[in-house]
């Protein structure tokens, strides 16, 4: 364990000397140059190709990310430090300290019984130890604009089935989504792209309250159908190639017979 320590502290040791080196005078044109700002764009699009290492099942692409994601934190705290305003021990300290004190169960003589008094606990000590009252800024003022829309989504149902605003039970979020579907469908006769475009936005918002109902994450269910269509659609791609055909020169039948040969494969 001391070894483990010992060559994590010199891999951080050598990364921090290397961001502070691209940041310096005689550094790089294009990181001296950027701003937080500049890199909270890449932050997300590391972030997804992270989730993609851990679908994925690969130690090495689950390392390369890890390693991408974590240069990017780094980065940031090093425009943090060059700006007087705290740096990356100050930042570790923080987090350390933040979780000593909200693992009491771990690190104190807390007793708990199960999960849900863990997460009663983390919700306790964020409000009255930390001040973190959320709904200071209201009930969903905690939660971030920029997550992905379904993602989004859910936390705000979550939250509001916490003080008590939610269906009882599965089949009234089914009865719902019908409702939706039924409103949805009279909004194609109207032509009218504003009211289309909001009934199909309450309409997937129907769902993802499905989707909370039976413990399915909405974002990770769309991301798993999606990546099921593409392999699908790419066996289709390669066997129209073996057969010396494009795309565009397939019919739907030829497809769609490719498609359910793909689907056999699954």
């Amino acid at each position: 364990m001391v070894k483990r320590s010992s060559q994590a502290q010199t891999g951080l040791k050598r990364l921090l000397e290397i961001i502070h080196k691209l940041r310096s005078e005689d550094g790089c044109l294009w990181d001296k140059k950027q701003k937080k700002e500049d890199i909270a764009k890449y932050l997300l699009e590391e972030t997804y190709e992270l989730i993609d290492a851990i679908n994925s099942g690969s130690p090495q692409a689950l390392k390369e990310e890890m390693g991408d994601l974590l240069f990017q934190i780094l980065f940031i705290a090093r425009i943090s430090e060059e700006a007087g305003e705290f740096n990356i021990s100050d930042v570790m300290k923080y987090v350390s300290e933040k979780m000593i004190r909200r693992h009491p169960h771990v690190f104190g003589n807390k007793k708990v019984k199960d999960i849900e008094e863990i997460k009663t606990n983390w919700e306790d000590i964020k409000k009255h130890i930390e001040n973190r009252d959320e709904n200071s800024s209201g009930l969903f003022g905690r939660i971030p604009r920029s997550l992905p829309s379904l993602e989004r989504a859910q936390k705000v149902t979550e939250k509001a089935s916490r003080v008590g605003f939610d269906w009882r039970n599965t089949e009234e979020v089914i009865d719902k989504i019908e409702e939706e579907l039924t409103e949805f469908k009279a909004s194609l006769k109207t032509s009218n792209a504003n009211y289309i475009r909001e009934e199909i936005g309450d309409l997937l918002f129907s769902l993802v309250n499905l989707c909370r109902f039976v413990d399915v994450n909405a974002e990770e269910a769309l991301s798993a159908s999606l990546a099921k269509f593409i392999d699908r659609f790419s066996y289709i791609e390669k066997r129209l190639t073996e057969r010396g055909k494009k795309l565009t020169g397939a019919s739907l039948k030829e497809m769609d017979d490719l498609w359910n040969e793909a689907k056999l494969k699954d």
